[in-house]
């Protein structure tokens, strides 16, 4: 009996045994090289996998990606949209879109620990949407749905004893995922309190980041979703074979112009069929939006983060800020000065900084064409990005100067009105 159970479950053990093996081995096997078909198809694929992953994302940031961090405007892929204009002029660049719905700057600061090599004295791209400094910041089930395991081993294995490692530890101990993993939860309160972590946690995480990064190996690209390379291919069909901006922007005009008929607020007609079509019905959304603030958020704080990562790697980043849509915030009641007041705290932050580079659309709310929907770019806006971006992109630029303050990172500035901005800049510097 005991030859017959060994016989049936043997292969199974030793199975099991050996693929126990390869995961904790701190030998990366290489089983599956990225290609270049595949590194196409994710650099557009908005999937999970690859942003909490690492094989992929260094694959192709090693050749001509460029990281193009942002969230849910990425999935609107219009004939304007960068990934369909570098594809179809065939810049000596290519975006790889970094984001989704529900990422925010505390998941791109993690995004970012495990390309640090390929972010060092590189160039980079950052959108950042107002709609993330609500007064909660980041949403806790948003931020677990993109939680990676394998970016925090990586960021523990190489943290240091500062505001940026302690102030990251202990937004991530105040989220409910953290718990996941009571050995990353135990070194994370070490971190947060300033101390260095044991010999054991070490060990641990070291362990823990092989396992991790052999699961990446084998399964990262699998499932990947092909339908949004499939988009970008459809939609530089609809470009002029040269690229001329006047062309350009006379095709976005009509476009946009075919594509939003049916509604007064020149929002796609699909978004508006979809998305607000019956939520309208009754005026149920007019002035609903009258008292939403974006001036008070920890998420100044989680940008910080950000920031503060950039300026370690030396990375010169463009950031853009887009509007949101005026003939929506004009029935939504949301505030026209409270949206110039945001931009005027953002651009302080960024600029105080060094950050310089600067793509600022926000009077651009009235341009017709230039959203797709109530807040997302489309058209004439992302052909407006085009033209900031392109340039930065491939012509020769400054070597940045970076000069990061902590104060940024400070209950203070979080909740700083930006009324108040004259005086706190001559109080702080």
């Amino acid at each position: 009996m005991a030859k017959r159970l060994l016989r049936i479950f043997g292969p199974l053990i030793l199975a099991a045994i050996l693929v126990l093996a390869v995961l904790v081995s701190p030998v990366t096997f290489g089983f599956k090289k990225v290609s270049a078909g595949e590194e196409r198809q994710a650099a557009v694929s908005l999937s999970p996998n690859v942003l909490k992953g690492k094989r992929i994302k260094e694959a192709a940031l090693k050749q001509n990606y460029v990281p193009f961090f942002g969230s849910s405007e990425w999935s609107r892929i219009d004939p304007m949209h960068p990934s369909v204009l570098a594809q179809k002029y065939h810049r000596d660049y290519r975006p790889f879109l970094l984001g989704a719905r529900g990422t925010q700057s505390l998941t791109q600061f993690f995004v970012m620990q495990n390309i640090q090599s390929e972010l060092k004295n590189k160039k980079a791209v950052f959108v950042i949407s107002p709609q993330w400094f609500v007064k909660d910041g980041t949403r806790k089930d948003a931020f677990a749905f993109y939680y990676s395991q394998l970016q925090t081993t990586e960021w523990l294995s190489h943290y240091r004893h500062d505001a940026i490692d302690q102030y990251a530890a202990k937004r991530l101990l105040q989220m409910p995922v953290a718990k996941s993993d009571h050995f990353l939860y135990a070194a994370l309160k070490r971190v947060s309190a300033g101390q260095s972590l044991t010999s054991n946690q070490r060990f641990y995480l070291k362990a823990k980041q092989n396992m991790l990064t052999q699961e990446d190996e084998f399964f990262s690209g699998i499932n990947m979703p092909s339908q949004n390379l499939n988009k970008v291919n459809q939609q530089a069909k609809k470009l002029p074979t040269q690229y001329s901006f006047s062309k350009l922007d006379a095709l976005a005009g009509r476009i946009g112009k075919s594509q939003t008929g049916n509604n007064r607020f020149q929002i796609s007609d699909s978004f508006y069929n979809h998305g607000l079509k019956q939520e309208l019905k009754g005026g149920k959304l007019a002035g609903f939006q009258k008292n939403l603030s974006y001036t008070k958020s920890p998420e100044f704080a989680d940008f910080q983060l950000v920031l503060d990562q950039f300026a370690r790697l030396h990375t010169n980043v463009m950031f853009i800020i887009p509007p949101v849509n005026a003939k929506w915030s004009a029935y939504t009641g949301l505030s026209q000065s409270m949206l110039r007041q945001f931009d005027q705290k953002i651009r302080y932050q960024l600029q105080s900084q060094g950050f310089n580079n600067i793509c600022d659309l926000t009077d651009k709310s009235n341009v017709p064409y230039f959203m797709t929907d109530t807040i997302h770019l489309g058209w004439r806006g992302w052909l407006a990005v085009d033209q900031k971006v392109d340039p930065f992109l491939t012509q020769p630029q400054a070597k940045p100067k970076y000069t990061i303050n902590d104060k940024f990172y400070s209950q203070e500035w979080q909740q700083l009105n930006p009324n108040e901005l004259t005086t706190y800049a001559d109080t702080t510097n």
